[in-house]
């Protein structure tokens, strides 16, 4: 039984894509097919290779050329449902840091932020330790974050093709509605999901308004979007970066890691460790000239 290799890298320095396939002939990699063209913002190769590929030891090498090696099955690999993490995956870096800069006590906070994401610390206690420290700040900043907030490269690509061809796309984060609103509506997702920050008399009051969607409220929207739309865990995406990720990506049919904190990458073999968002697609059998932008 033959399975897909897919390489991938960004397209941040030359030669990136005759690297690859020197990689995949020293694999004994057969049929080569060169996914990404010139435009496009990372290069990709696919190749069939066998089921008990020793693809880890790849990896590895590939590794140290800024080079993502992944193995998936050949069959269902265009997915109709994805659900995706926000901070540090859609966009770059975590909101909930840029808001303590803005606020001036980054040094108290980002500390907190780190350990939850790397699995140290309980999500719901991380939060609302780091809420408190924000209590009495002015509601402004929360604007100041959506002007300051970065989209990652290939984001706009891969909603857009995924639901120019049928696919459904929502965003569910642990981070707060004033912020996955608006890159959800920018970004051309079904819907979004994620914590509301709790305000009074223009001042942050240092609560999120109950319930806290964590770990276990992603994997229960990825099942309840399962069953709304009638798939099954195979036919769905999910992709993120932090351990509070890890329920849904392990039921999904493909979970990504997107430069993934290490507890993560323990757990999650497929990683885009060196590639952008339109890794999502190439591991879905899209060529770059099949990508849609908004």
């Amino acid at each position: 039984m033959q399975d897909i290799a897919v390489l991938s890298a960004r397209k941040t320095t030359p030669g990136t894509i005759e690297q690859m396939v020197e990689f995949a002939h020293q694999a004994s990699l057969q049929q080569i097919d060169i996914m990404s063209d010139a435009p496009s913002t990372s290069h990709a190769l696919q190749a069939s290779c066998p089921h008990d590929w020793p693809w880890q030891q790849l990896r590895d090498e590939a590794d140290k050329h800024q080079i993502d090696v992944n193995k998936l099955p050949a069959e269902g690999r265009r997915k109709k449902l994805m659900l995706a993490d926000m901070d540090a995956t859609i966009i770059r870096g975590e909101s909930l840091d840029e808001l303590a800069e803005l606020a001036g006590i980054a040094e108290q906070i980002k500390p907190i932020t780190a350990r939850a994401m790397a699995g140290e610390l309980d999500f719901n206690e991380a939060l609302a330790a780091r809420l408190a420290l924000l209590a009495g700040q002015p509601q402004t900043l929360l604007d100041d974050v959506i002007n300051n907030t970065v989209i990652t490269d290939g984001a706009r690509e891969v909603v857009a093709t995924m639901r120019a061809h049928g696919s459904s796309c929502y965003l569910v984060s642990g981070g707060f509605t004033f912020l996955t609103g608006v890159i959800a509506k920018t970004l051309g997702f079904n819907g979004h999901h994620s914590n509301i920050m709790d305000v009074a008399d223009g001042k942050l009051t240092g609560r999120a308004v109950p319930p806290i969607l964590g770990k276990q409220a992603k994997l229960a929207f990825l099942q309840k979007y399962i069953a709304d739309y009638g798939l099954r865990p195979d036919d769905t995406l999910c992709v993120g970066d932090g351990a509070n990720d890890m329920a849904m990506l392990n039921h999904a049919g493909l979970g990504v890691a997107f430069e993934g904190k290490p507890a993560l990458r323990e757990q999650i073999n497929i990683q885009l460790n060196h590639t952008d968002l339109t890794g999502l697609l190439y591991l879905q059998g899209y060529h770059s000239a099949e990508f849609a932008t908004i």
